[in-house]
Formats: structure tokens, C-alpha cells, sequence
């Protein structure tokens, strides 16, 4: 009877031991869910799309193997495209060329495009933007590739350090840094239409997009400003800004997400983070793709009180 006792907690054992292993084993067996890639559209830009491809979360490799100048190349008629006035249906823009059977992809993150036919949603995508798009036709590895902007207002990832001066965040637009811009006479445009950058302590210019960088740090009331009353070092603080610009796209509403961070000084940045963040300014000011391997959104701006 002591015999049979002993054996008991055993067997209990054993099968919880076995009941565990099939559970291990069902969840590796499970295929990975992928989201359906229907990609019917209709013939008109401004009619809806039937599709779910959305702007992509994790960054694609850039491919090692780059063709330009092919015949298949993605066209979309023009170097730019600008976001149109809301209607009931997203702002749609399809290839101008029909290169065949293949898949598309895009650089950086952001773009909301149709990997089967090429087809952007604009709504959807990130404004302001340099994206390069690629074509890999069937049959092929070979990345066949053309640049695309799609228009807008952004700002620089940089550190601006308010003891030398830098006390404001100035947008450029169209990916453009050295483009005069459309709001620089205080007319035609129009900032944090919605105030929810304000609400968030964010002081924005409301006819030219310039972030005043002393009143978001210090605030404009007895509450703080956007790191609140005491800001910490690495402390950070995000706000939305919803524009219209006097340009092609009509005055279409807009947005951007921006990032900002606070340190006393220089010195206390992750030295790994300043390299970064220099390296997507530099892309920008020389005209090219502002990441080929991360999400360059939301832009970083950090307000340093000292060198």
C-alpha cells in the first residue's frame, strides 16, 4: 500500500510534464497570422480602395541589389504628391506604368502603399516625407527603384541647445530643408488648428509652424510647460500638430507627431543617441532618405538648457 502511495504523486507529475509539452508543441506549430492581401481598386484616385496594407510597423531590409532607370521603375506621374481636402474616401494615388506581376516596398517607414499593386493611400501615409519605392519583379531579385515625396511640414531631428541661442524649432517642408516656405509671410497657413499641441504645453506659432522652444521648457503658466514644473533629465514629452498649408495640397488638414526630450546639458546624452540623431539630420540636409532602417517618425527634438 506505501508502494502504490509513492507512485501516485508520480504519475500526477508525469502527465502535467506531458499536458505542458503538447501545449509547447501546439503554440510552435501555429502558422503566422498574415493579414489577407486583397487588392482590388477601382479605376479612380479618389475612390475607395479594397485592400489592407496599412503603413508598415517594422522596417523591411533595404535591398543590396539596386536597379534604376528601368523601364518598370514605380511612376506615379510626378516627384511629388500632395495630400487632398478630406472627403469620404482616403486620398488615393495609383502607379502611372504597369510594370507586371511583382511586389512593391518602400523606404523609410510611413508610406501606406499596396505591396501587389503599387497603389498609395495618402491619408494614410507620412507627409513631408522622402520615401524611395522599389519594385521586385516576378521571377527576379533585383530591386528596381524610384524616389517619391509625398508633401508636408516636418521637423528635424536635432538638439537645440538653448544657451547657445537655439530657441527655436523652425519646419521645413516637402522634405526639403533649403525650400522657402509657403508660410514664412504669416499668411496662407495655419498651426495647431486643433490646440492639441497647446494642450500639451507645446507652444507652436500659429501662422508659421515655429516651435518656441523657452515657453514649451519653462511654460506659459503657473503649470509648467511640457515636462512639467521640475523637468528631469530624459524626460519627454509628445504633442500633435495639425496644420494647413497655403500650397498644392489645397489646405488640406494635416498632422505630425513630434517627440521632445530635455537634459540640462550636453553631456548627459546617451552619446549612441546623439550619433543617431546626427546622422538623420545629416540625410536630410543633403537630400536623401532620412533612415533606410528605422522609423524616422515622430521626429526627435531635444531642448538642452546647456552645452
Amino acid at each position: 500500500m506505501k508502494k502504490n502511495i509513492q507512485i501516485y504523486p508520480l504519475l500526477v507529475l508525469l502527465s502535467c510534464m506531458t499536458v505542458l509539452a503538447c501545449q509547447k508543441s501546439f503554440v510552435r506549430s501555429q502558422p503566422a497570422v498574415q493579414a489577407s492581401q486583397d487588392s482590388t481598386v477601382t479605376p479612380h484616385d479618389t475612390t475607395p480602395i479594397k485592400k489592407t496594407d496599412t503603413v508598415a510597423t517594422q522596417p523591411v531590409p533595404y535591398p543590396q541589389t539596386i536597379v534604376t532607370g528601368c523601364s518598370y521603375a514605380p511612376n506615379y506621374g510626378d516627384s511629388i504628391i500632395f495630400p487632398q481636402p478630406a472627403t469620404s474616401q482616403d486620398y488615393i494615388v495609383h502607379p502611372t506604368n504597369n510594370p507586371g506581376p511583382g511586389k512593391y516596398f518602400s523606404w523609410p517607414i510611413g508610406l501606406s502603399i499596396d505591396s501587389l499593386t503599387g497603389v498609395i493611400d495618402v491619408t494614410k501615409s507620412e507627409t513631408g516625407m522622402r520615401y524611395a519605392i522599389g519594385f521586385v519583379k516576378s521571377g527576379t531579385t533585383d530591386t528596381c527603384l524610384n524616389t517619391l515625396i509625398i508633401g508636408g511640414a516636418a521637423y528635424m531631428d536635432s538638439i537645440y541647445v538653448l544657451a547657445d541661442g537655439a530657441t527655436t524649432a523652425v519646419p521645413y517642408y516637402d522634405a526639403n530643408a533649403y525650400m522657402p516656405s509657403a508660410c514664412s509671410s504669416g499668411s496662407g497657413c495655419a498651426f495647431d488648428v486643433t490646440g492639441s499641441a497647446a494642450a500639451a504645453r507645446v507652444v507652436v506659432d500659429k501662422s508659421t509652424g515655429v516651435i518656441d522652444l523657452v515657453k514649451t521648457l519653462n511654460g506659459t503658466t503657473l503649470l509648467g510647460g511640457a515636462f512639467g514644473l521640475l523637468p528631469l533629465n530624459g524626460a519627454t514629452a509628445n504633442a500633435t500638430i495639425y496644420y494647413r498649408i497655403n500650397d498644392a495640397s489645397n489646405s488640406a488638414l494635416q498632422h505630425i507627431d513630434v517627440r521632445f526630450e530635455y537634459y540640462y546639458s550636453k553631456s548627459q546624452m546617451n552619446p549612441g543617441l546623439v550619433i543617431g540623431l546626427l546622422s538623420k539630420l545629416d540625410n536630410i540636409l543633403t537630400g536623401n532618405l532620412i533612415s533606410t532602417a528605422s522609423n524616422p517618425r515622430p521626429p526627435l527634438i531635444f531642448i538642452v538648457r546647456s552645452k
